[in-house]
């Protein structure tokens, strides 16, 4: 069943982000970072349990019922204004202000993973065959955090927050249909800001301007099917060969160095920096006299992405099969995380201003493999993605996406929480 708004309608809604307190309240000074540290630090075991209560009860998209459920009640209960919908199992949530200042929008993802991954756990999933194996469990919870914070001082608070929960991030439809359905037309938001949890060390912010991940392309090389299968084997190696840049030494493809201290994404060094490489394994199709090739194209270039169909072309062509070729298309071109330079300058200062110069490091590569579909909102409103370190290694939590035994230290949390909490009281204040 298409979810509804239980209570005063989407337009209502919306339009609650404009809404002011009395002129009295005007006056006190915003939550400072030492009420916000003791806030958060007030609310810490209360996250950590919903925490732990979404991770044993993940849900994969699109079928988010509980966890929206679980989502709206604490919203609620903190005296939100809180709609369902309009999409999925959307919730969304707004905070007004006392006094005038920016809208801002904070965005979390509700669903989980299908597939098995060991879980150890005590609070390991119950449902079979679906896992946080992504961290959203955590996402939720920093965000749910930070309303509540920022809730405490909803009196002197300037401006709005709106807090977006959306469903299906994993499958790359929440965003994009959230944003179809006109959620972020009438909020006239100044910015929006998200987060993902990963194997940095706990606590750990990391942002980048502009592409947070390498661009990632679905390549379909489509031939007339009359080649061996070690003409194919030829054919893909040449292509791969012509459709490879890096710089000296590099390895962009090795997923186990995305986090080393030396050469991974956060060292100056990287080597996850300006390179182009096609996945190894091409999917080889024949059908209807056509031989149909595809695989994965990551390119960190922008620019370059225009590129990839007419090179791959030339090394079609180069391999002395221009005969046979009949197309060369993308099939998947899903839009990059990108980071707004000068918000992600703002962001950073706010962030520096209230806890120093090593709470938010820079983010020198771009990852491979990876995505989010905040992309999505990002095209609608200009946007800043961090990444929020999870691992502690001492006590073996390795919080690696995607991969078996996916821990996090939810120490993670309570920084996390602080940090943003004090951004939203930032940019939504105005400060720049």
């Amino acid at each position: 069943m298409k979810a509804t708004f239980n209570a005063i309608g989407c337009a209502a809604l919306l339009a609650l982000a404009g809404c002011q307190h009395p002129a009295a309240t005007r006056t006190a000074p915003l939550p400072s970072t030492a009420t916000i540290q003791a806030d958060t630090d007030a609310i810490f075991a209360k996250l950590v349990t919903v925490r732990r209560d979404l991770h044993q009860h993940p849900e994969l998209a699109g079928g988010e019922t509980r966890t929206a459920d679980k989502v709206a009640a604490y919203l609620l209960d903190i005296g939100l204004q809180v709609q369902r919908g309009p999409y999925g199992n959307s919730v969304i949530a707004i905070l007004n202000g006392a006094r005038p200042g920016r809208t801002v929008v904070w965005r979390a993802d509700l669903d989980a993973l299908p597939g098995f991954y060991p879980d150890p756990e005590p609070f390991r999933s119950t449902n079979k065959d679906v896992h946080h194996a992504c961290g959203h469990d955590v996402h939720i919870a920093v965000a749910l955090g930070i309303a509540e914070v920022l809730s405490r001082h909803r009196t002197t608070l300037a401006g709005n927050v709106v807090f977006v929960f959306q469903p299906e991030e994993e499958t790359f439809a929440g965003a994009r249909n959230l944003i179809e359905k006109g959620v972020l037309d009438k909020l006239s938001a100044s910015g929006i800001y998200g987060m993902h949890s990963t194997a940095f060390p706990v606590g750990e912010l990391r942002v980048r301007v502009a592409e947070m991940f390498a661009h990632q392309r679905r390549v379909r090389i489509t031939l007339r099917d009359e080649l061996t299968a070690k003409e194919v084997d030829q054919l893909v190696k040449q292509v791969q060969s012509a459709m490879f840049r890096a710089r000296p030494g590099a390895r962009p493809w090795a997923l186990q160095q995305l986090f080393d201290p030396t050469v991974g994404v956060a060292a100056p060094d990287t080597a996850f920096q300006d390179f182009t490489f096609m996945d190894a394994d091409f999917t080889t199709r024949r059908e209807g006299g056509e031989l149909n090739l595809e695989t994965y194209l990551y390119e960190t270039s922008s620019e370059a992405v225009a590129t990839v169909i007419p090179r791959i072309r030339q090394a079609v062509t180069a391999a002395g099969q221009q005969g046979r070729l009949r197309d060369v298309q993308f099939v998947q071109a899903n839009p990059t995380v990108f980071n707004d330079p000068k918000l992600t300058a703002l962001a950073t200062k706010a962030i520096q201003a209230a806890y120093g110069p090593d709470a938010v490091k820079p983010l020198y590569g771009q990852a491979p493999y990876f995505n989010d579909d905040f992309a999505y909102f990002q095209q609608k409103v200009p946007g800043v993605y961090f990444f929020v370190g999870g691992a502690n290694f001492e006590k073996g939590l390795i919080a690696f996406n995607h991969a078996p035994n996916f821990r996090v230290d939810e120490e993670s949390i309570r920084v996390a929480v602080t940090r943003f909490s004090s951004l939203m009281v930032a940019r939504a204040g105005g400060q720049d």
